[in-house]
């Protein structure tokens, strides 16, 4: 089967109405709102070396951020404020998903939009201000009707690079809840599903080009003042924005969101509460690729109905809890934690996702190390690598006190690229995840905790405040609940990370429940 004859390439376009319809609103929102706070701003300091100069810093230090630092930053600010505002007014809103990302896209767009607005108003020659002045005009006249018609070709180039840069960065909008091209690109690399990054790239290249080239085709009919161009690029516009927003707003709101983590077990988790929630009746979407803060704050928000997390994760994250307690304990005291936020604790499903340290079978056999203490007599000669949280997180801190662990070497990593390494001998060790399929796949071995630095890590479902009692989902998810052996959930996830064309997170799900549901 060639590369092109792949069955995801029509999975992919399934997607592409929902995912393009979102990623366009959120764009356009985002600029339209990026010029109107730009032009106006630039027009008004235009003749002010100072201001003028301060505006375009600030722009230009946002500019620097990284485009998924800023969009993350957002959410808890916009958390804080809707907070503020429901305990003062009385009046909240949500701060999940397209608010933050039209916030950071529109600051993101406002740089050219500054830059060429006062370089196209400044380039307007002296004697023809003057002669517009005398001829009678206002300052105001003189610039509506002779400036900016002059300046504007000039304007249209910034404006050009805003509109390619937001629907770039747009795609960086998914850990934030914003559904857009980026879904295709995260659910990708984190199943290995290599046609949908493609899918992705090529989706955000072509609007990018699709948008540009209507815009250029305004700046050309602006030039050379023909109505016919102008009105063709505005129409062209027009057409793509009703043609990708139509599909997304007649869509039915569905019964329930269901929520995914950033890496692939949890895309196939959540297909498979989708899929049990759809055979019972209801409608079901996903908001997939989020981060652990951002998905843990949008349900106890009730911007999404149910996910997966993990004991230790919630102890660890939300809850800054450092010490260790053995399994029943630490699941009651955290059933307690979520209850004071109105977040109800379902179930357990019956396998633990763990940080654990791995190496190469092979190696570990042949320096006889079976557990972490083993290792720590051998540590100051190796490498580790982790994904780009871990060295941050208590955990590490507990396994360098526990162990005395100290390596010649440590890197980050992406974690599916991180076992590839380990397998390849590139690194020594890897903080991997006790689940994970990829551990038989390149023959590497967990190494035992018997300290037992690393709280547990039970995969458990929570749900929102608003569905406490919706004994509807309580009744559609219960057959998953104590079902799912770590032995099936490994070999979920190898096939998730497989190259078939099966190996989609949905394809995974249904064999998963054939294999439980019996």
């Amino acid at each position: 089967m060639s590369f092109f004859s792949d069955p995801r390439w029509g999975e992919a376009l399934a997607h592409l109405p929902d995912y393009l319809g979102n990623h366009v609103r959120v764009s356009v929102t985002a600029l339209a709102l990026g010029l109107a706070i730009s032009l106006p701003l630039a027009i008004a300091v235009r003749h002010h070396p100072v201001p003028r100069g301060a505006l375009l810093g600030l722009a230009s230090i946002v500019q620097t951020v990284p485009g998924l630092a800023l969009l993350a930053l957002f959410y808890p600010l916009l958390l804080a404020l809707a907070a503020f505002s429901l305990s003062w007014f009385g009046v909240g809103f949500s701060a999940f998903g397209f608010l933050p990302a039209v916030l950071a896209l529109a600051l993101y767009s406002m740089l050219p939009v500054l830059r060429n607005t006062i370089t196209g108003l400044g380039g307007v020659d002296p004697a023809i201000r003057e002669a517009a002045q005398g001829v009678g005009m206002t300052p105001t006249q003189s610039l509506l009707q002779v400036e900016l018609p002059l300046a504007l070709p000039v304007m249209m180039a910034g404006i050009r690079t805003a509109a390619v840069w937001v629907i770039g960065t747009a795609t960086l909008s998914t850990p934030i809840g914003q559904t857009s091209l980026g879904n295709y690109i995260f659910a990708g690399l984190q199943t290995q599903n290599w046609v949908f990054v493609l899918f992705g790239c090529l989706a955000a290249a072509v609007l990018a080009l699709a948008v540009d080239q209507l815009l250029a085709l305004i700046e050309v009919g602006i030039r050379h003042r023909s109505r016919l161009r102008v009105l063709a690029g505005s129409a062209g516009i027009a057409a793509l924005v009703a043609a990708t927003l139509v599909p997304t707003m007649s869509r039915s709101p569905s019964s329930y969101i269901v929520g995914a983590k950033t890496f692939g077990e949890q895309y196939v988790l959540s297909a498979l509460m989708s899929q049990r929630l759809r055979a019972a009746g209801f409608s079901a979407s996903s908001r997939e690729g989020l981060g652990s803060n951002v998905i843990f704050e949008a349900l106890a928000s009730n911007d999404i109905d149910v996910y997966v997390d993990y004991s230790g994760t919630l102890w660890v994250n939300q809850f800054h809890r450092a010490d260790i307690r053995p399994r029943a304990e630490l699941l009651a005291e955290l059933n307690v934690m979520l209850a004071r936020q109105n977040i109800t604790l379902l179930g357990e499903l019956g396998f633990e996702n763990a940080y654990a340290l791995v190496m190469p079978r092979q190696r570990a056999e042949a320096l006889g190390i079976r557990s972490i203490a083993d290792l720590a007599a051998h540590a100051q000669g190796m490498s580790m690598a982790a994904d780009y949280e871990f060295f941050s997180r208590p955990e590490w801190a507990g396994l360098q006190k526990q162990y005395g662990l100290k390596f010649r070497a440590q890197r980050q990593m992406q974690p599916d690229f991180m076992y590839a390494a380990a397998g390849s001998g590139e690194v020594d060790v890897i903080a991997g995840y006790t689940s994970d399929g990829l551990i038989a796949k390149y023959d590497l071995v967990v190494l035992d905790d018997v300290r037992r630095a690393i709280p547990p890590y039970d995969a458990i479902v929570l749900l929102a405040p608003k569905r406490a009692n919706d004994e509807a989902l309580r009744a559609a998810l219960a057959p998953l609940l104590g079902r799912i052996d770590i032995a099936s959930m490994r070999e979920a996830n190898l096939r998730a990370a497989g190259g078939d064309g099966a190996s989609s997170p949905d394809a995974v799900a249904r064999w998963l429940w054939e294999k439980i549901g019996r």
